[in-house]
């Protein structure tokens, strides 16, 4: 049965020991996808590897470190790498397209839904859109970190049926394999725990910028948003296939939520919270296993500076998150209603009141 599949390959599989672009390792993945394509799939490529590429080619003798260093090296590296991807995907009468992205475009929902709108119709045709951050643009040391995020972020907005994130080990071990010779390995992984997060560590290779740490945050947020994501190593002919059909080398991750629609996927993962609202147990519950809206006797505290229709976060007594949503109160406004019943709050408010809800259902996605 044919899918919609995202497939994420990062920097340490692309390149040389010495940084420079693979073009064997190139050729490889793309006679991988082009078998899931070749099967029906659709099949969306977020790469890595722009920056690895184009720093030995620019005169750099290691991967450089002050960012607009990295910025000239991905300029000079993406060219090289989109034409790698379009010569080894030629061989399969396969066309590509590429789209360079940033953080900025999820943030914004018309630019987001233009992105997914022209995926859409990429796919339509038969094309396989190459994706890739738009590094030489980005800011905060671009921040994506390898694209794991990335390819959850384009997961969720394509409402793919499933991630496949490559690297180059097998999986999550609950000790790094390497040194721990009694290590075991998961092989599914049902929900994701703070005992799951520790035993992922720091950062991989010196090439790339991620390790499993954010392959885990990627999964997060990727089975958050209804999508099942596989870890794991592509290697040998017929990997990637055997991966798409549960059969890969490497850790599943489960899930049993249901697909987001854009608006819930940029309020969770990708909006930027302008203050907290600290919640009582009841409210809490509500939220979480009631699908009810905040009401203003549910809350206990409030912080930041924010307004009506600005993002804020909500967290419970003990400072844990539960879930973002719109807020339909200035936070002044807020603090002076604060564990009021609500017909004490029609009373108090009459004639300014907007809504009586702190945090309306619809406008609310739970992250606990």
């Amino acid at each position: 049965m044919s899918s919609r599949i995202v497939v994420k390959i990062g920097s340490s599989s692309l390149t040389t020991d010495s940084g420079s672009l693979n073009h064997e390792a190139v050729s490889f993945y793309a006679s991988e996808i082009a078998a899931l394509h070749q099967a029906g799939h659709e099949v969306l490529l977020v790469t890595s590897g722009a920056v690895a590429a184009g720093f030995g080619h620019i005169g750099y003798e290691t991967r450089p470190k002050l960012l607009h260093e990295k910025q000239a090296a991905a300029a000079v590296g993406q060219a090289l790498l989109m034409q790698a991807y379009q010569q080894a995907f030629a061989h399969h009468h396969i066309k590509t397209a590429q789209i360079l992205l940033t953080r900025t475009d999820f943030t914004n929902r018309k630019r987001m839904g233009n992105a997914g709108m022209t995926i859409d119709e990429l796919l339509k045709q038969n094309v396989i859109p190459v994706i890739n951050e738009n590094d030489t643009v980005s800011v905060d040391e671009l921040k994506f970190g390898d694209n794991d995020m990335l390819s959850a972020l384009v997961a969720g907005l394509t409402k793919a049926k499933k991630l496949i994130i490559l690297t180059d080990t097998d999986g999550l071990y609950t000790a790094d394999p390497r040194y721990h010779a009694d290590a075991k390995h998961y092989d599914r992984i049902d929900e994701i725990t703070a005992e799951i997060y520790e035993v992922a560590g720091g950062s991989g290779s010196l090439v790339g910028t991620g390790g499993m740490r954010s392959k885990v945050d990627a999964a997060k947020v990727a089975t958050r948003g209804g999508v099942p994501v596989f870890v794991g190593r592509v290697n040998e002919p017929g990997d990637l296939l055997a991966a798409t059909a549960d059969h890969g080398k490497g850790t599943y991750f489960d899930t049993r939520q249901n697909s987001l629609s854009r608006k819930k996927q940029w309020l969770g993962f990708i909006s930027s919270p302008l203050g907290s609202i600290h919640v009582d147990p009841g409210a809490e519950e509500a939220l979480i296993y009631g699908g009810h809206s905040l009401l203003p006797v549910g809350v206990r505290r409030v912080e930041g500076q924010f307004h009506a229709g600005d993002v804020i976060e909500v967290v419970n007594l003990q400072g844990s998150l539960i879930g973002r949503g719109i807020v339909n109160y200035d936070a002044e406004q807020l603090r002076s209603i604060i564990g009021l019943p609500s017909p004490d709050v029609l009373k108090k408010l009459e004639g300014s009141l907007h809504r009586l809800e702190v945090v309306h259902r619809d406008e609310w996605i739970t992250l606990k």
